[in-house]
């Protein structure tokens, strides 16, 4: 049996809690820049991270133009998405920011998180997914 997602089930992973690896290329004579990020995903939608504007991703990103972000179920059986599309990096609203960070760490963490790192500079860049990648290795034994 084939270990690669259907659409619906890559996305109903993808909206998942899992923190992903954002890659982008960083410029010429360097390897990609890859961190780890906090997203949100609402399946249909748009990949949305939130960050600090002058942050080396933001700075890549702009300049790139688009992103990919890896997330992945560490644990066996394996599970991936890869997504890969194009930008936008618009200024972050703070409820959405909150919501990120509750949704990471709960409603207590995510308001202490947000109180200890009130970033005034903070953007949303939203990616449109074009290429997927998805594989589930649990459906190899099946």
């Amino acid at each position: 049996m084939s270990v690669i997602m259907s659409s619906a089930e890559r996305e109903a992973f993808l909206s998942e809690v899992h923190v992903g690896v954002l890659t982008v290329a960083a410029g010429a004579g360097r390897g990609p820049l890859a961190t780890p990020v906090w997203y949100s995903y609402q399946p249909g939608g748009v990949v949305t991270v939130t960050t600090g504007g002058g942050s080396g991703k933001t700075r890549a990103i702009a300049a790139a133009g688009r992103f990919t972000l890896c997330a992945q179920d560490e644990a066996p059986p394996y599970k991936y998405v890869t997504v890969e599309g194009p930008a936008v990096i618009e200024p972050a609203d703070l409820a959405e920011r909150t919501a990120i960070a509750r949704r990471y760490l709960g409603r207590e963490g995510g308001d202490a998180f947000m109180t200890a790192n009130p970033d005034a500079d903070s953007v949303a860049i939203r990616m449109t997914p074009e290429h997927w990648q998805a594989s589930d290795f649990g459906k190899a034994a099946s």
